[in-house]
């Protein structure tokens, strides 16, 4: 069964943002897919198991934003 976590993210302004954190959170391995927010900042990452929020922040950091 899948698993859906919400996170908040600062610093993302356009398409190439949503891009960018898209492309580093689906890295993580177990990830299934991840769905960005432009206006709010919401990103909602589904896995196959439990992620560790540590692993979604350092995937952010890498693709130059924060997550909140």
């Amino acid at each position: 069964m899948s698993e859906q976590n919400t996170y908040q993210v600062s610093g993302m302004t356009c398409a190439h943002c949503v891009a960018s954190v898209t492309e580093e959170i689906s890295e993580i391995p177990g990830v299934e897919s991840v769905d960005v927010t432009l206006e709010t900042g919401a990103v909602v990452v589904t896995s196959a198991a439990p992620v560790a929020r540590e692993a979604v922040a350092d995937a952010v950091s890498e693709a130059g934003y924060t997550l909140v």
